[in-house]
């Protein structure tokens, strides 16, 4: 089973969805939605160890089983990471990440989503268009085991950065020992 994680950001003096495009485009979200999304995207092998951190977790992670297998988005598409729900002037527009497991930390999972994703907006990253069919795209693999996952996080000098050598180093000894 899976733990799917629903984002969104709210401005803090209007309590405006920033993640809803109110610009009259054919987009779902935002300039900015795109931005955290592509964060996501960008430090998605990483982000595994907080989202699915178990060894038994990446066994979901296989085409046409309603989980994800690439590092994708799309547009309501459940076979996509990262599934983006609503609709163009909708101030409920958010998006979804399909990647955890029910046995992942809250607190670690949300911190590294909000990571990432502000990662994203601060280098105005780019998550190119949505994917239509997940399954079948040439896009990256989301890591095939927690070992995987483990020596992403150990490369990954933005989640270095948010979140400290020592914490990182910490939990990947964990995670080791699991293994």
């Amino acid at each position: 089973s899976g733990w799917h994680l629903h984002q969104s950001l709210v401005d803090a003096n209007t309590g405006a969805n920033l993640f809803a495009n109110m610009r009259g485009t054919d987009d779902v979200l935002s300039p900015l939605g795109h931005q955290y999304v592509a964060g996501i995207l960008a430090h998605a092998a990483a982000g595994c160890v907080f989202s699915t951190p178990t060894i038994n977790g990446y066994k979901r992670y296989r085409p046409n089983s309603f989980a994800p297998d690439r590092i994708t988005w799309a547009r309501e598409n459940r076979a996509a990471m990262i599934r983006v729900l609503g609709g163009p002037g909708d101030r409920a527009s958010h998006i979804e990440n399909r990647a955890g497991e029910p046995c992942a930390n809250p607190y670690l999972y949300m911190a590294s989503q909000i990571v990432a994703g502000l990662a994203g907006i601060d280098a105005a990253l780019d998550p190119g268009p949505p994917e239509l069919s997940p399954y079948e795209c040439n896009k990256p693999k989301l890591p095939r085991s927690l070992m995987d996952a483990t020596a992403a996080l150990n490369a990954d000098a933005m989640y270095r950065a948010g979140f400290g050598d020592v914490f990182v180093d910490y939990l990947l000894a964990i995670k080791q020992n699991e293994i």
